[in-house]
């Protein structure tokens, strides 16, 4: 019988409805296997997927608390979809994972450049402002919520304080290393986000101290504390210390005490700001400062370097002029205002040029204008600064400034930037060229170094050095050269 069944199920004739029934009941025998295999494996993925996969699931479309332990932002499909209750997500949830996925996504590629610009130095690297990101009340969703901004960096000096030839290098301020993209911190789903009002963004201590031969000495101690509005805007308090000393002058004290606000109309970025200027034994004055920019046709490339593009602004200062301790004891104040203009042509040559007029209180009026081509090679660059400065009455003596009739310099400038160490990155320069004061000839030449030392990812220090021998009085027919010695703490929240 059993042979008969078998020669059957091998179509062996005459035996075809034996035959059917041995297939029918191999099929079933085959689905009863594989059944019992599938159950046994979907019970082993499902506890898997519990452990591993639960804190980067989202409830409803909003994501877990744990959404950021990874170094990128990853959202895990698993095969049968669960909340955190444990209950398979009904297919408008598993929409609302895909929809949320797409958003990311799409914000992390496509963050836009914003270029804002705040000195006279060339700029070749982002530095990040930062990456935010912020809930979206009426979708439920994450999206980017600021853009990058570029800035370049001021020499390290107050309004009003000098508008001497030194500041031909307009800074050896290096600007930090470009940071990576700051990973989104999503609300926890337990919790409400609530956005602070006002946020401390960072402190910033500015140290300087000007010394020449003809024993004169200016020393600058300023602290900034910067905040972040909930609207995105900025405002800086910003106190300290000051102090003058010359010989035959009684040496003055100050304690600068100002506010400045900073905000966007679209893309052109305008900054106000004022205070008083306290000091020993003169009277209190006033101070005002505005600054206005605009980019334009800016174009950056993904790993943050400026490639092309123009930054028009203005500027107006008005306050004491704060050269030197018999300036301040004749209590000379000065409007001074103009326009700045930086271009970079290409990734590696850059173009910057202002113009400074001037109105002081004791009737004198100075024209100012400086212009800088700079181009890199690797770490190397070279240079080339034209410096224009003359005043309508030459005044230095009866009032203190240096008020030149007809002054010029011209120089050539070599340097080097790059790492010394991995977290310390520094930048020397030297220039030769030559300057005219009263129609006489003399060699112009300086030598500098600054360096910056990334303490924590949160603390930098710099520390610089500058010797130069450019005039900023006149010295009949002796020598003249001024020693300068900077730093600066940042610390940032």
């Amino acid at each position: 019988m059993i042979l008969q069944g078998f020669n059957c199920y091998l179509r062996l004739p005459p035996c075809s409805s034996l035959r059917q029934m041995g297939e029918k009941y191999l099929q079933r025998s085959l689905f009863l296997i594989w059944s019992i295999g599938m159950s046994l494996w979907a019970g082993k993925l499902q506890a898997a997927t519990q452990n591993s996969v639960s804190p980067e699931v989202f409830d409803n479309g909003n994501p877990a608390s744990d959404l950021t332990k990874s170094s990128a932002i990853r959202v895990n499909y698993p095969l049968f979809p669960r909340n955190h209750r444990g209950t398979k997500l009904a297919p408008g949830e598993i929409r609302g994972i895909k929809q949320t996925k797409r958003v990311i996504d799409a914000d992390l590629v496509s963050v836009s450049p914003v270029a804002t610009f705040e000195s006279l130095q060339s700029v070749s690297r982002l530095n990040q402002d930062e990456v935010g990101i912020m809930k979206d009340e009426n979708k439920n969703i994450l999206h980017s919520g600021e853009n990058f901004s570029i800035e370049l960096h001021y020499p390290i000096k107050s309004p009003i304080q000098i508008a001497a030839p030194e500041n031909f290098n307009p800074g050896l301020r290096l600007p930090p290393p470009p940071q990576p993209l700051a990973q989104p911190t999503p609300p926890s789903a337990s919790t409400e986000s609530v956005t602070p009002a006002v946020k401390l963004e960072s402190l910033t201590t500015n140290f300087r101290r000007d010394s020449d031969n003809f024993n004169q000495t200016n020393q600058f101690i300023e602290e900034t504390a910067q905040f972040r509005l909930r609207n995105g805007n900025r405002f800086r308090f910003k106190t300290g210390i000051n102090y003058f000393e010359q010989r035959d002058f009684e040496s003055v004290t100050n304690i600068p005490l100002q506010v400045e606000w900073e905000g966007k109309i679209d893309k052109v970025t305008v900054a106000v700001g004022g205070g008083v200027d306290v000091f020993d034994h003169l009277p209190t004055a006033l101070d005002f400062n505005a600054r206005v920019e605009a980019p334009i046709g800016i174009k950056v490339s993904p790993s943050g370097q400026l490639q092309s593009g123009v930054v028009v602004s203005a500027v107006v200062e008005q306050g004491p002029y704060k050269f030197n301790a018999q300036t301040l004891n004749n209590q000379i104040t000065a409007w001074r205002f103009g326009p700045n203009l930086y271009w970079q042509i290409d990734p590696n040559t850059s173009l910057y040029s202002s113009l400074r007029l001037g109105s002081y209180n004791d009737g004198n009026f100075e024209q100012q204008s400086f212009s800088r081509v700079e181009h890199k090679f690797g770490q190397f660059f070279v240079a080339a600064n034209l410096f224009n400065w003359n005043y309508r009455r030459d005044v230095e003596k009866t009032t203190g400034y240096f008020s030149p009739p007809d002054f010029l310099v011209y120089n050539g400038e070599v340097g080097w930037e790059g790492n010394v160490f991995e977290r310390l990155r520094c930048r020397l320069a030297a220039t030769l060229g030559q300057q005219r004061l009263q129609g006489e000839w003399d060699i112009a030449n300086s030598y500098q170094a600054r360096c910056t030392a990334k303490l924590s990812p949160s603390l930098e220090a710099d520390f610089g050095y500058a010797y130069t021998n450019v005039q900023n009085r006149q010295t009949e027919r002796s020598g003249y050269n001024n020693q300068s010695f900077t730093g600066q703490l940042r610390v940032k929240f």
